[in-house]
């Protein structure tokens, strides 16, 4: 179970690192250029970011679990029609994205903590990777489902195409051409280009277990719902981020200034780096979950669950050791002025001061949407900043905390909910036994996440072939 979670995780690991350089790589750009006017602006277009890549996961996320345990069953072709219908749903939301947003960036800028000075380039920005929205759509979305049928590394290689289009592209257009934020939205939008037809090509081309044909494009309501239900987990999660961005941006407008809405876009761009391999490791045992859940296999369902639990946690303790050692360092890799540097040090130390808690959510979320659980996945989507990052980001800076109140509130919040995913993600679940797959777990007694004796066994190989696994009699061990 072990080595086919790694298969799986390492090369969307990598690739989730990759796909986080596009903007990544922008504002390391932009933060060059003189002042910090260019990287704040684009800091105010994050939000709006963040709710693009929330309607991609809201049918990725959704749509690709609901493959892989069809697939587990054996149901190829029900789990065809989910990805038609899910690529459907994804030129929907596209297409009326693209329209509403254009249509109102203004007000949606200066609600989201624009000043007259930083406006003109978040606007610039967002005038442009706005039209490149129905790529954003089609390379996000559609990726999960090349990772759900067992090709991670092809997976790896769409963000891996665009990342490195971006990245050629950048100082050409920012500095050589002289176009500044919109050098930067533009090459963004012709890589992301690039990845969408990437995985046009490969989703429709003989590889595919689960090709994209004109016949499963026609929406069916109880797919759609399903989709939906389950996709709900990642798009809460995005929305969410982009509330919490909002409400930092504007108390940090008003607390103190541009300069700490820059210090804030250079800790967003930190947290996503070092967060990313949590998401990646998550995100890759769900497929390898969801399969085995398919195919009856409920044992090595548990033993994926233990095993990305130490694993997760194991890096996000090393990650946050780092942070909390080095921040003038990472500050200095987007930009060197005195005075964001100063300002951005005890930003830091507050933003990550339980940075490792973090993981438990990641892996609560992910292992109930691998197997189906909608409610449950949205709950810790909720919980993560909802319930407490946004009433905090609201109430410390108004108690007389100021800026601080605002860095330290993501700080407390990951200590407040640390453990609680952890407890959930097992409460229920069965060692052995049938259980209807895509039913909600029978209630039972609580286990312990952290079992004594704890043993990971090499699985049979083939755990993302096409053929689903033989129901085992219950209690037997594999080989």
């Amino acid at each position: 179970m072990a080595r086919n979670i790694l298969q799986m995780a390492l090369p969307m690991t990598v690739a989730q690192l990759i796909n986080i350089l596009y903007n990544i790589v922008d504002r390391m750009y932009l933060g060059r250029l003189p002042g910090h006017l260019s990287l704040t602006g684009l800091g105010l277009c994050l939000p709006i970011i963040s709710i693009l890549m929330g309607f991609a996961n809201l049918c990725g996320m959704g749509g690709a679990p609901l493959c892989s345990i069809h697939r587990g069953k054996g149901e190829n072709e029900e789990a065809e029609r989910i990805l038609g219908n899910s690529f459907t749903l994804l030129l929907l939301f596209g297409g009326g994205l693209t329209v509403f947003c254009l249509a109102f960036r203004r007000p949606i800028l200066y609600l989201f903590g624009a000043s007259d000075l930083t406006f003109p380039y978040a606007n610039d920005y967002l005038t442009i990777y706005l039209l490149g929205t129905l790529f954003v759509m089609i390379g996000l979305g559609m990726n999960p489902f090349i990772n759900a049928q067992g090709f991670s590394r092809m997976g790896m290689m769409t963000v891996a195409l665009g990342a490195a289009v971006n990245i050629v592209l950048d100082p050409i257009f920012i500095f050589a051409l002289d176009m500044g934020v919109r050098g930067a939205a533009l090459a963004t939008v012709l890589a992301q280009g690039c990845s969408a037809l990437w995985v046009l090509k490969f989703l429709t081309g003989r590889r595919a277990l689960l090709r994209l044909r004109w016949n499963t494009l026609r929406l069916q309501a109880a797919r759609v719902r399903r989709i939906l239900a389950l996709g709900t987990s990642g798009f809460v999660m995005s929305m969410t981020n982009s509330l919490v961005q909002v409400l930092c941006n504007a108390s940090l407008q008003h607390y103190g200034g541009d300069l700490y809405v820059g210090v804030m876009t250079v800790i967003n761009s930190i947290r996503e780096v070092v967060s990313m391999p949590v998401q990646g490791i998550t995100n890759g045992c769900q497929p390898v979950l969801g399969y085995n859940y398919g195919a009856g296999e409920y044992e090595r369902v548990r033993r994926g669950i233990r095993f990305t639990t130490v694993l997760t946690v194991g890096y996000s303790v090393a990650a946050w050791a780092l942070v909390m050692a080095v921040p003038e360092l990472l500050i200095r890799i987007f930009n060197d002025e005195p005075e964001l540097i100063a300002a951005g040090i005890p930003a830091f130390r507050l933003y990550f001061a339980a940075f490792f808690c973090m993981s438990f959510q990641f892996i609560g979320q992910s292992v109930f949407v691998g197997l189906g659980r909608s409610r449950s996945a949205v709950f810790f989507s909720l919980l993560r900043k909802a319930f407490i990052v946004a009433p905090l980001t609201l109430l410390l800076p108004g108690l007389g905390m100021g800026v601080d109140g605002v860095f330290g509130g993501a700080g407390l919040q990951r200590a407040r909910r640390a453990g609680l995913p952890a407890h959930h993600v097992y409460h229920g679940l069965p060692a052995s036994g049938p259980v209807r797959p895509g039913a909600d777990f029978p209630r039972g007694k609580f286990r312990p996440l952290f079992l004594p004796g704890l043993r990971y066994f090499p699985p049979p190989a083939g755990i993302l072939s096409e053929r689903p696994f033989k129901r085992r009699p219950q209690g037997r061990e594999y080989p």
